[in-house]
């Protein structure tokens, strides 16, 4: 009896506890943040003077506009920061220089009380120019701050109207800033040039364009779009790389971006510890009109001498993204495991070929995206591993001396039974 009550006093004192410990650190748990970064959208809508024809579903671009709005206001996922942004909305004069200001934030980005932003959209109206440069400048800074996704959604029916500043360079300088913001592109009317330029902006920020014709597939691709910037995605690290392996900023496992010009040479370094692999690959985009035949380059380098070179090459033909990886495993380091491991700088080494015809800007430079990581090396890490055969040597052996084996016993059996027919 003493036993079962002692034991029963524990199993109390034992449940009090816990109760006590789950009533203090519940609320806590649901008080603290996250800790994900919110991400953040602004839709950029062309409100010029053009938006008013009605060559879509019978109404005009800007009702088709409205209306797509006011879906996607429906659908915004709760944890998106969404912003408005107009172009051409004010000013109906013909001041050019007055009329290419006429770019402003409707909505700030921020938590979406969905009731203002449509009330702010329901009020607008075909108006003037079509300044897209300064609109997507504009963008750029209303989305500034934060650790979060970044993603401008353009939505127009006629090409900038506002140079010399052209929104294709606009869109490669916001590139160049190495926040990861990208650019979406909606073109509501079927023109080449238009498209041409469209298409331009978008490549240049890794986004997509699209041609609308019908308001449906305006509000289902502005929601895909928004859908999209909610998506748990890596964001690169902007990265600067050195003409000379000394000099270059030192790099740990991650995802970065860089702008290199063209025919440049970049170096970048990176520490790898006795028993540890390191895998680099290297991206080069041509967001804009180059010559035929280019390449990426990616080599490794080490102190001791140790060299792997890996490369590709485009040829004649043409490709948006080239690109180049490589394997560069580190032997295990000799002595007792009291030893601290000593580290080996790996000098990476970023080269492209591109060159571009005489009427191309060839500044900002193109867009690289390296990726490193560091992982732990195989067994048999060494020279084999770093130029292709890795782990499957053994593998090799084995099957030869399986049919080394296999050619004996069948030659042997065949003997035999030739011995065994000539004595019947």
């Amino acid at each position: 009896m003493i036993i079962r009550r002692r034991l029963r006093a524990g199993v109390c004192v034992l449940l009090a506890t816990l109760a006590a410990w789950l009533g203090t650190a519940l609320p806590a748990a649901a008080d603290e943040p996250t800790g994900t970064p919110s991400p953040k959208v602004e839709l950029v809508l062309d409100v010029s003077g053009s938006m008013r024809a009605r060559d879509i579903d019978g109404q005009s671009r800007m009702a088709a506009a409205k209306r797509a709005f006011n879906d996607v206001l429906d659908a915004v996922p709760e944890e998106v920061q969404l912003g408005i942004r107009t172009l051409g909305a004010d000013y109906p004069g013909d001041d050019r220089k007055t009329g290419c200001k006429d770019t402003k934030q409707l909505y700030p980005v921020g938590p979406l009380d969905r009731t203002e932003a449509k009330t702010a959209v329901a009020t607008l109206a075909p108006t003037g120019w079509t300044p897209i440069g300064p609109a997507l400048l504009g963008a750029a800074d209303d989305l500034e701050g934060g650790e979060g996704t970044r993603r401008i959604v353009l939505i127009t029916d006629g090409e900038d109207t506002c140079g010399p500043l052209d929104p294709c360079e606009v869109a490669r300088d916001i590139a160049a800033r190495g926040v990861h913001l990208v650019i979406d592109t909606l073109g509501l009317v079927p023109d080449a040039k238009i498209r041409q330029q469209l298409t331009c902006i978008a490549e240049a920020t890794g986004g997509t364009y699209t041609a609308i014709t019908h308001t449906d597939e305006l509000s289902g691709r502005v929601k895909q779009l928004v859908d999209r910037a909610a998506e748990p995605v890596v964001t690169p690290v902007a990265a600067e790389g050195a003409d000379r392996c000394s000099a270059a900023p030192v790099l740990k496992a991650g995802l970065y971006t860089d702008r290199e010009k063209f025919g440049e040479h970049r170096w970048y370094r990176v520490d790898v510890l006795p028993g540890q692999e390191l895998r680099a690959s290297v991206s080069v985009a041509a967001d804009r009109a180059v010559n035929n035949d280019y390449g990426v380059l990616l080599r490794a380098l080490t102190v001791h001498g140790r060299e792997i070179v890996r490369g590709s090459e485009a040829g004649t033909g043409r490709t948006d993204v080239i690109s180049s990886g490589l394997r560069y495993p580190k032997a295990g380091q000799d002595g007792t495991d009291d030893e601290e491991p000593t580290p080996e700088a790996v000098c990476l080494q970023v080269g492209n070929s591109f060159s571009a015809p005489a009427s191309v800007k060839t500044s900002p430079g193109l867009p690289v995206e390296l990726t490193i990581d560091v992982v732990d090396a195989p067994d048999e890490a060494g020279d084999v591993a770093a130029f292709g055969l890795g782990r499957g040597w053994w593998l090799l052996g084995v099957l030869v001396l399986t049919g080394l084996v296999a050619g004996l016993l069948a030659g042997w059996i065949s003997r035999w039974r030739v011995a065994v027919w000539r004595t019947n």
